[in-house]
């Protein structure tokens, strides 16, 4: 065969007909991995459980609030009229009213006297109650003397009720 015959044709370039460089898509941020699923889980349980940490613990609370905010009026009314043995009533119904909230009713319902006194101090009250200005609850709304420490006795109350706001059961 004669090569001669055959049209000389200058070499092509044999990669002119490829097509350039073609990059996949980039990665889509959805669906997210199953690790990111998992977080996102996790993250959802701990802000239920810490929402729910809180409500409870408001609530607990609340009437610790409550009694506190009533001591308060109380403060306010003995202010304005200085009516000192209204006052101790108060803070003894207070008392009463705000352990009845805190423990069992049948465990604090029946007591009067010294096994109130009693309770009190065995609740955080450290023995003032038996020993100190909280005697007062017992004696000062029959008592007719003026010179009643008031102030002691509500900061006592007040003491009280703040190292019991949790509840007991």
């Amino acid at each position: 065969m004669n090569t001669a015959a055959l049209p000389q044709t200058p070499l092509a370039d044999p990669l002119a007909g490829l097509r350039g460089y073609h990059l996949p898509d980039p990665v889509g941020w959805w669906p997210p991995a199953p690790g990111w699923w998992l977080l996102a889980g996790l993250l959802l349980l701990l802000a239920i459980g810490l929402s729910w940490w809180v409500l409870h613990r408001r609530r607990r609370r609340a009437a610790a609030r409550q009694a506190l905010r009533e001591l308060d009026e109380l403060r306010t009314t003995l202010e304005t009229d200085q009516d000192r043995q209204a006052y101790v009533r108060g803070l003894s119904k207070l008392l009463r009213r705000f352990a009845l909230t805190r423990f069992a009713r049948a465990e604090v319902a029946g007591l009067a006297g010294t096994d109130w006194l009693a309770f009190l101090d065995a609740h955080g009250g450290a023995g003032r109650f038996q020993q100190g200005e909280g005697l007062l609850l017992g004696e000062a709304p029959y008592r007719v003397d003026s010179e009643i420490p008031v102030e002691r006795l509500g900061s006592l109350v007040e003491q009280w009720i703040r190292s019991n706001q949790e509840v007991r059961t």
